[in-house]
């Protein structure tokens, strides 16, 4: 059974990774990957806001403290974060999939314009990679925990600690996913939709997770607060010697 946990946790990650570049890839309307318009207007608004709710139930749900109390006696807690993953991976991949293109440009970047816009979303993709880094990739993905279940190794307790981008803003996987999701050189009616619900999403869903950090870390989380913004960066704003343990998104 360990080595099983573990060969999901693999399994898990590689979706992961798979998706991450389909996203980047649609993001970007490589190949016109979103296509023409195939279903009228209201329509194709009901299908993509639907498909944005039920990733956003699901993931804010699965997130919860309380469910994963219980989640975790049905199935194996070393598995629970590589389930997360794995659910997150598999609804991301149904919005891409079945994502309905409404092509009415909002604003178009022609010549070599693009190329900074281009390099923003590069620092986007980049800004999340490394936030994941900073507090442990392979624990963010699941595989630490498998790994560890198969040695048998005690689980790490959790600790709070703001490594670089987490001096700057609280939540810079979440800025960097912004950041990918706003900078394309043609905005179209449907890519605005989905940047708008998705920015929603994550407004929501970090109220949440401030909440539940807030009840984990009490005191040095609500210092971290007063010190640090959620997502857009202060300039000029000298960054907190951080102390402690770990933070987890």
């Amino acid at each position: 059974m360990k080595r099983l946990i573990l060969v999901y946790a693999l399994a898990s990650y590689a979706l992961f990774g798979a998706v991450f570049v389909w996203l980047a890839a649609f993001l970007l309307n490589l190949g016109d990957m979103r296509g023409l318009a195939t279903r009228p207007l209201p329509e194709a608004v009901a299908i993509n806001l639907s498909l944005i709710a039920l990733f956003g139930v699901v993931h804010s749900v699965m997130a919860r403290p309380g469910f994963k109390r219980v989640w975790t006696k049905i199935i194996p807690p070393a598995s629970e974060r590589a389930t997360y993953v794995l659910q997150s991976s598999l609804l991301l991949g149904l919005i891409i999939w079945q994502w309905q293109p409404i092509p009415t440009v909002i604003w178009q970047v022609d010549g070599p314009a693009v190329w900074p816009i281009h390099g923003a979303f590069i620092l986007g993709a980049l800004t999340v990679l490394t936030a994941t880094f900073l507090l442990g990739h392979f624990e963010f993905v699941g595989l630490s925990q498998a790994w560890n279940n198969l040695r048998g190794a005690p689980v790490p307790s959790a600790a709070f600690r703001t490594p670089m981008l987490y001096q700057i803003v609280r939540h810079p996987l979440q800025l960097g996913l912004l950041i990918m999701m706003i900078a394309t050189p043609v905005m179209t009616l449907g890519h605005l939709i989905f940047v708008a619900s998705m920015a929603l999403y994550i407004a929501i869903g970090l109220r949440f997770e401030e909440r539940a950090l807030l009840r984990e870390f009490g005191a040095a989380y609500a210092a971290y607060q007063r010190d640090v913004p959620m997502l857009f960066p202060r300039p000029f704003r000298r960054l907190r010697t951080a102390s402690g343990g770990q933070r987890a998104d």
